[in-house]
C-alpha cells in the first residue's frame, strides 16, 4: 500500500499539458494538494478542473515560466503566500525542438530554447524552493529527465545536451542534500506519447505520430504512475533514478515495429 500525501503541498511546473497535467492529477487522487504552474494559463484550467473533480480539492493556479527568473520568484512567492509551506517539487517543465544534425543547423535558438526551459529553468526553480522544502520539514525533488540523458542518439545534440545535464544536476543535488531531509529522484522515460512530439515537430502532428508507428509507446499517465510511487515511499528510502520504456523500446532508435498488415 503506497503512503499518502496526507495534504502536503506538490507543486508541478509545466502542468498544463502531457506528464505535467497527469502527474498533478494523479497526486491529487494521492491525497497532494497542488501548485501548478506553466506558461498557458487557459491549459492549466482545464488540469485544475479536474484536480477538483477527482480529489475535492481546488489547486493553486498561477502563470510560470520557468526561463523567467521574474516570473519564476513571483510564482514561488504565490505558493508560499497562499499555502505557507511546500514538500514536493516535480521539475516537469520542458521540450525538445526539432532533430536537425548541429552542422545543418542554421540557428542556434532552439538550443537556447531547450537550455533556457530543460536546464536553467530547472535549475532556477530548484534554487528558489530548496529553502522552502527545507522550511517546511523536508520533502522531495523530482526531476523529469530521459533516456536522452543517458544515451545520445543523430540529430538530438541539443536536447540530449539538455538531459544529460538534468541527471547531472540530479546526482549532484543528491550529493549536495545528503544530511538534509529532502529527497531527490530522476525520472527517465523512453518514448512517451504526449505533445512532446507534435512540439519537436513544430506543430506538424502527421510527422509526430509517426514516431509511434507500429509499437506501443508509454503514455502520460504512466510517468505520472511512477511520481507518485516516488515520493510516495517510508521517508528512509530514496528512489535515485527510474529508467522507463515501452515493451518495444530497448534505447533510443532501437525499437521493435510491427510490419504493416
Amino acid at each position: 500500500m503506497s503512503l499518502r500525501g496526507d495534504g502536503k503541498i506538490a507543486v508541478v511546473t509545466g502542468a498544463s499539458s502531457g506528464i505535467g497535467q497527469a502527474s498533478a492529477i494523479e497526486l491529487a487522487k494521492a491525497g497532494f494538494t497542488l501548485a501548478i504552474g506553466a506558461r498557458r494559463t487557459e491549459r492549466l484550467e482545464a488540469t485544475a478542473a479536474e484536480i477538483e473533480r477527482v480529489s475535492g480539492v481546488a489547486p493553486f493556479v498561477h502563470s510560470l515560466d520557468v526561463t523567467s527568473v521574474e516570473s519564476s520568484q513571483t510564482f514561488v512567492d504565490a505558493v508560499m503566500d497562499h499555502f505557507g509551506g511546500v514538500h514536493v517539487l516535480l521539475n516537469n517543465a520542458g521540450l525538445a525542438l526539432g532533430s536537425t544534425y548541429i552542422e545543418n543547423a542554421d540557428s542556434e535558438d532552439d538550443w537556447q530554447t531547450m537550455m533556457d526551459t530543460n536546464v536553467i529553468g530547472l535549475l532556477r526553480m530548484t534554487r528558489l524552493l530548496i529553502p522552502k522544502l527545507l522550511e517546511s520539514g523536508g520533502g522531495h525533488i523530482v526531476n523529469l529527465g530521459s533516456i536522452a540523458g543517458r544515451d545520445a542518439y543523430a540529430g538530438g545534440a541539443g536536447y540530449c545536451a539538455s538531459k544529460f545535464a538534468v541527471r547531472a544536476i540530479t546526482d549532484t543535488l543528491r550529493q549536495e542534500l545528503l544530511g538534509k531531509p529532502i529527497h531527490v529522484t530522476t525520472i527517465d522515460p523512453g518514448m512517451v506519447e504526449t505533445e512532446f512530439s507534435i512540439v519537436r515537430n513544430y506543430g506538424d502532428e502527421v510527422k509526430a505520430k509517426d514516431i509511434y508507428a507500429g509499437m506501443e509507446p508509454l503514455t502520460a499517465a504512466d510517468i505520472a504512475d511512477l511520481v507518485v510511487f516516488s515520493v510516495t515511499r517510508p521517508w528512509h528510502v530514496n528512489i535515485d533514478a527510474i529508467i522507463v520504456k515501452p515493451l518495444a523500446q530497448a534505447g533510443a532508435g532501437k525499437v521493435a515495429r510491427r510490419q504493416p498488415e
